[in-house]
């Protein structure tokens, strides 16, 4: 009898702990949702002229350059994205052809300077006043 009672009580042990746990699932925290932030900028440009806008990024994601005004609603214009290292603006993506509401969108892969260069591309008669709203985060 002690050997069946030697391996019985082991058994009953080992029974016992393998009901033990937890259905739980472990909560993980999570990450902050990201706040798009705005940044408007107006000037007037030239006739064969360029301006150059520059913004810091914060966090890697989507960047846009949004032709929001135009003096005049039937100009054309070229709006462009890239990257900024403290005196010009290192073309990523460019538009030549942008008119009232074009928007032009990258991604940034990392913080960091950025620019928006508005340019004409040779269709301006006068000057031009404009804003582009670039978002990013």
């Amino acid at each position: 009898m002690r050997p069946l009672v030697t391996l019985f009580i082991p058994l009953l042990v080992a029974t016992t702990f393998i009901g033990c746990g937890s259905d739980d699932t472990p909560e993980v925290p999570s990450q902050p949702t990201p706040v798009a932030i705005t940044v408007s900028f107006s000037d007037t440009l030239n006739v064969n002229g360029a301006r150059t806008h520059q913004f810091n990024v914060e966090r890697a994601g989507t960047v846009s350059a949004q032709v929001k005004a135009l003096s005049d609603q039937a100009a054309t214009i070229g709006v462009n994205l890239g990257t900024f290292n403290g005196s010009t603006c290192a073309i990523l993506i460019a538009k030549s052809d942008a008119v009232l509401n074009t928007t032009v969108t990258g991604t940034a892969q990392s913080s960091g300077q950025f620019c928006v260069w508005v340019q004409d591309v040779g269709k301006l008669t006068a000057g031009l006043d404009y804003t582009i709203d670039v978002t990013h985060f």
